[in-house]
Formats: structure tokens, sequence, C-alpha cells
């Protein structure tokens, strides 16, 4: 019974948000809670919820500050250059802007952290998306499947969860690994480069001076951004709104245009992000926010401290160092509320579901009942099922619960086949370029919030490129022997 009403919850709950019938926030805290009640347990629900919320505080607290931190280096304008830069490389081609994207992505995933990786790659990329009329969900379905792929670094959590639930080092999962990964995330740029054709046939072929040209301000409007209360500049032209897959005609006004940074005004360029006149700016810090901003990456892959305590550490000293004046601090820290209590709420809101999820039990019989399914003859074939469960399970679960309760028990049942550990512990990271998309990672509603896309609109679009990537990575490391 836990098992059916556990897949009915996970149902219920991605039906409701792809069809746009309930909000995250909504759906991530009233879904479980009735299903609490389904099953018998209503009594717990408070219990649950605050172990759900204690083991996401610290996440909640590292995107609160991390936000807070990338935002007023976006005020200062740290990152102007990044995106000018990427501007003339793309020469306003969607293809090149896509491409573009999942490089960055890419890049920026080395440091281990998806918050950070989508927090600068939609930071870059946004404007450039807006000012040419691209599809927002192109971005963050790239963004979100190139860092699955790259999730997969040692440093950046699933390969380590494995190496600890079946004693093993990491480096002997992931180092044969990487033909494999590497096909997956050629893919991934082979995908971008598929999506940018769509989205260039859609909208046309720009040069740069035309992507530079001011656009009208006649029909500007004033209008909520992304939902989360702040105002924003909308021009009623054929910007995407995100909701789009590249087909003509889906196209409508955008929906706002920043963070509500200094950065979010509308420019006298018409290139949100890039006005150079804009107040925020720092110019003579420009090497400082630099440097700090390196040295708060690599304090995070040396792991000298906590990610949120750092973030927090790098936050008041962007601050402090930006903005000496306290009426110019709050008012940065002001710009940025919106995104915080809109991320924070949704990774608070996400703890109510993950701790219905494991405190009923439905986690585990899930699991059970699928190790359970898993045909007799298909013993000696343990890393190709692995692989393959891998996909939905870590999307319906989290890291922890996967790697921590499934991974052992499949290792278990290959070990009575002959299967080593380690084939098993590498078959495992498969799924992971899917796994950044679940509802159940707090990263990916940094991203939506970011660039202003529903959740059920990039869930929608991503998923089925997500899930394609995954079992590219699973042919991949078969026929290289590697599974």
């Amino acid at each position: 019974m836990l098992t059916v009403l556990g897949f009915a919850m996970i149902a219920t709950f991605l039906v409701l948000i792809m069809m746009k019938k309930m909000s995250p926030i909504a759906a991530l805290v009233l879904i479980p809670a009735l299903f609490c009640v389904a099953v018998g347990q209503g009594a717990q629900l408070g219990d649950y919820v605050i172990e759900g919320v204690g083991k996401l505080a610290p996440t909640a607290a590292m995107l609160m500050f991390a936000i807070v931190y990338f935002g007023v280096m976006i005020d200062v304008g740290l990152f102007d250059p990044i995106v000018r830069g990427i501007l003339r490389f793309c020469k306003a081609d969607p293809v090149r802007v896509v491409v573009g994207t999942a490089v960055l992505a890419a890049i920026v995933s080395l440091d281990g952290d998806g918050s950070t990786t989508f927090m600068i790659t939609v930071s870059a990329m946004y404007p450039l998306y807006k000012r040419l009329g691209m599809s927002l969900v192109v971005m963050t379905g790239v963004a979100a499947t190139a860092n699955g792929v790259m999730n997969t670094l040692p440093w950046g959590g699933p390969t380590a969860r494995a190496a600890t639930a079946l004693k093993l080092d990491a480096a002997d999962i992931f180092v044969p690994m990487i033909p494999a990964l590497g096909m997956g995330l050629l893919f991934v740029f082979a995908l971008a480069y598929v999506l940018g054709r769509r989205e260039r046939k859609r909208i046309g072929y720009l040069t740069l001076d035309e992507a530079l040209e001011p656009e009208t301000e006649t029909e500007t409007v004033l209008v909520a951004a992304g939902g989360t209360g702040s105002t924003g500049t909308s021009s009623t032209d054929t910007s995407s709104t995100g909701t789009g897959t590249g087909s003509t005609g889906t196209a409508n006004s955008s929906t706002g245009t920043g963070s509500g940074s200094g950065a979010g005004a509308a420019a006298a360029d018409g290139f949100q992000g890039l006005d150079p006149n804009r107040a925020t700016l720092r110019p003579r810090l420009y090497w400082f926010n630099a440097g700090l901003t390196v040295a708060l990456l690599a304090a995070m892959i040396l792991e000298l401290l906590p990610i949120p305590v750092l973030f927090l550490l790098g936050a008041a000293l962007a601050l402090t160092v930006n903005y000496p004046n306290m009426a110019e601090q709050k008012a940065r820290i002001a710009a940025h509320a919106d995104n915080v209590l809109n991320v924070a709420g949704m990774v608070f809101a996400a703890a109510v579901f993950t701790g219905v999820l494991t405190g009923t039990g439905m986690v585990k019989h899930m699991a059970d009942w699928l190790v359970g399914a898993i045909p007799e003859g298909m013993g000696p074939h343990m890393g190709l099922v692995t692989g393959v469960l891998s996909i939905p399970l870590t999307y319906f679960m989290s890291n922890d619960g996967f790697y921590f309760g499934v991974v052992p028990v499949l290792a278990e049942a290959g070990a009575a086949h002959g299967v080593s550990p380690l084939e098993i512990a590498r078959a495992s990271l498969v799924g992971q370029a899917l796994h950044m998309s679940s509802p159940l990672v707090p990263a990916v509603y940094v991203l939506v919030g970011m660039a202003k896309v529903e959740f059920g609109d990039h869930t929608r679009f991503t998923v089925k490129w997500a899930a394609l990537t995954s079992l590219v990575v699973l042919a991949a490391g078969i026929l290289f022997g590697i599974i």
C-alpha cells in the first residue's frame, strides 16, 4: 500500500505542477500532507516535517546567502565582461548562444555546486536570451542537463555517496567512468546545437549590431517578475517566456528583466544586465570582487569551511567592501529579497515532501518493490539494471535515499551473481543528468527562479532530453566495457 501511495503522491505532484493547477510551493506542502493523512500517519506529520526541515536547513542557508553574494556580484558588474565576451563570441547567433550555455554550465560545474553553477550561468546568459527573444526553457534545460553530467565529479556528491555506501575509493569509481561521462557531455553539446538551430529557425539570425539596437519602449509595462512580487520591465515584443520548445507561434511577452538588482532597471541600450551607467557598479573594485569569488570557489572545492558558512562570510564581506554605507547595504539586500524568499521558501516546502516521503516509509517500500521486481535472470546484468533504475530513482528520490538506501541492496544482489560493487557504483551515476531537474533538488529552484521560468515548463521540456542523456551515458558505459 505504501508503495502505491508513494508513486501516486509523486505522480500527483508532477501532474499538478506541469498542468499549472498548483504552484510548486503549495504542491510540495499540501500533497504530501494529504497523503500522510491517507496512510494513517497524520499525527506524525509535524515530526516528519521538522525532520525534513532540519536536514535541508543548511542547504536553505547556503542558497540564501549565495543568492545575496552573486546578486551583489551582478550589481557591481563582475559578470558584465563575461556577458559582453559571450555575446561577441556568439555573434547573436542562437546556435552559438545555446552551445555557449552548455559549455559555460559545464565549465562552472567544476566547482561541484549546482546552485553556484546556475547562478553564474543564468547571470551571464539570461540577458542574451531575453534580448534575442530566445526560449528560456532551452537555457534552463541545457544548463541543468550539462550540470547533471558534471555533477558526477568526485567532489560533486553522487560519487562520494556511492563510494561511502559501498566502502570503495571514489577515484576507482569515477576515473573509469570518464569516457562514458565524456560521451554524455558531448551529447549535451550536440543537443544544444540542435536546439540552437531550432531557435535560429524560429527567430532568425541577428547580427551583433541588431542585437545591440535599442528596444522600442512605446509598449513597455510593469509586471510581476516570476510571481515573486518584484517588478521588472516587460516589453510586449515577441520575447519568449520560456514556455515554448522552439516551435513557431509560441512566443509571448517577457515576464520581467532581472532579479531586482541594480542591473534590473531598463537599460538605455535595451540590453538588460549590461547598463554601463547603473548606480550599483563598482569598477574600481573589479579585481577585488573577482579575487574574492575565485577564493570563495576554491575554498568550497577544498572544503575549508561548510559551504553555508563560506557564502555567509562572502556575502557579508562583499556588501561591506562594495557598499560601506549602511543604507546602500540595506538597498542591495532588499533588491534580492524576493529571490531569497522564493528559493528559501521552495527549499523548506520541499522539506515537507521529502520528510513525508521518508518518514512514512514510502521511499523504502518503493525501492524494495523495484528491486524485488527485477527478474531472477537479470542477476548477471545487475550493472545494466542499476543504470536503468538510477534514471527514475534519482529523479523521484534524493541522492542520499538512493545511494544509501537502494544502491547497497543492488550491490548485494549483484554480488550474488558475480557483479562487482565497483560496476554497480559506476552504473549508479548514470541518472545524474536527470537528477538535477528533480523537484527534490533545491538548486533547480535557483535555476528556474533566476531565469523566470515556471517549474512545470522546465520539467516538461527538460525531462525527455535529460533522460536521453542518461541513456547515452549508460550505452557508452556498456560499449566501453565500464558497466
